[in-house]
């Protein structure tokens, strides 16, 4: 188990990240589509200092993440926004920073295309009407969705000045179905336009590392870009960098209640909010299903619900013992607070077993955090 000079500790193992890399580069050569970046998984700058030489551009949701991509892009790489939130106030600097705005409604489409010079490409987020993801909450084509104009709704006059279709169907789908069903469905409905747009965005939700054979998905790359000379765009972002970063944690506590051991980390489900927001149990090491000794591994906040949930382990933990939360790269520290005043973990990198600490936190950076002005 990796030993840290502090912890609790985000740990971003270099060699996994090139191995992520190295994967969609394959795809990139192979099927000809063109590979951004998806930063809202995790907007670290080193991370997308890393990534930039080996992709073609950012995918943004917002104006902050435009400004932080246009910060660290080369000028030959494009930034592409898609979101149902563009503000008024701030729907020029977005025209500005953007190369790619995919518009999430025909109403915004209208009223922002009339209002601002054309300095990017035009798109429409396109929602299929395909549902793929079994939970709700990560169905982007669920009943009464806010995300992308109805397939049904578009129609040729839609499409005017329109260069080029965004969807997004799926989350941490772990084969090519539901995007071959997607563009399947596209092709029926709007295909006979496809010839006057200049490019289609695949989106993501995609876990290309769980995925053994690629070809379906280079064979129907090949498709858009040869029958359609489309320029074809993925957006992986948790493919890229969940599998990269480990959350490095310490028993601080030990004791029985209610006939159960319960150990208390130096860390909180608040660094994972998942955890507590989709009740999940995440993953652990050193984690035992045959061990004989059991244990709840809570957070150190004052929240009841503060668990990450019961785990086996071959040996008993004590104070002291190392816990460590693997493939946690995507949704934490985007989503990470300071409930109760708890720090954030510090950022190390791991190379060939060299760690060097990228960010840590302090009093100054909680304390601005809530001064006024």
């Amino acid at each position: 188990m990796l030993t840290l000079p502090t912890s609790p500790a985000f740990v971003i193992d270099q060699q996994v990240l090139k191995e992520s890399i190295e994967l969609l580069n394959t795809l990139r050569i192979r099927s000809g589509c063109r590979i951004l970046y998806s930063i809202k998984a995790l907007p670290f700058t080193p991370v997308l200092e890393l990534l930039k030489p080996h992709v073609d551009g950012f995918s943004v949701s917002s104006l902050f993440e435009a400004q932080l991509a246009n910060e660290v892009r080369s000028k030959e790489q494009s930034i592409h926004l898609t979101t149902p939130g563009i503000k008024p106030d701030e729907a020029t600097q977005l025209s500005q920073l953007c190369t790619h705005i995919s518009f999430n409604s025909l109403t915004q489409q209208q009223h922002f295309s009339a209002k601002l010079q054309k300095q990017f490409s035009v798109g429409l987020r396109v929602n299929p009407k395909l549902s793929f993801a079994p939970d709700e909450r990560f169905d982007p084509c669920r009943l009464y969705s806010k995300l992308g104009v109805d397939i049904d709704e578009i129609e040729a006059q839609h499409l005017v000045n329109i260069a080029g279709l965004q969807v997004h169907t799926v989350f941490s789908q772990q084969d090519y179905q539901p995007l071959i069903k997607t563009i399947d469905k596209l092709q029926q409905q709007l295909g006979q336009y496809f010839s006057q747009l200049q490019w289609i965005n695949l989106g993501g939700g995609y876990l290309f590392q769980s995925i053994e054979d690629h070809q379906e998905f280079i064979e129907l790359v090949q498709v858009l870009r040869q029958k359609y000379a489309l320029e074809v765009y993925i957006e992986p972002g948790k493919a890229v960098i969940d599998e990269a970063v480990s959350l490095v944690a310490t028993v601080i506590d030990c004791f029985v209640r209610d006939g159960k051991s319960i150990a208390v980390l130096d860390t909180s489900i608040n660094h994972n909010p998942e955890v507590f927001e989709y009740q999940r149990q995440p993953e652990i090491l050193p984690h035992d299903e045959h061990g004989s000794y059991h244990a709840i591994l809570v957070g150190s906040t004052c929240l009841a619900g503060d668990v990450f949930g019961e785990y086996c382990f071959a040996q008993e933990l004590k104070i002291g013992s190392t816990i460590s939360f693997p493939k946690v790269g995507a949704y934490t520290l985007v989503k990470a607070n300071r409930f109760n005043g708890y720090n954030f973990p510090d950022i190390y990198s791991l190379d060939l077993g060299t760690l060097k600490r990228l960010k840590t936190y302090d009093y100054e950076h909680y304390r601005n955090q809530w001064l006024g002005e």
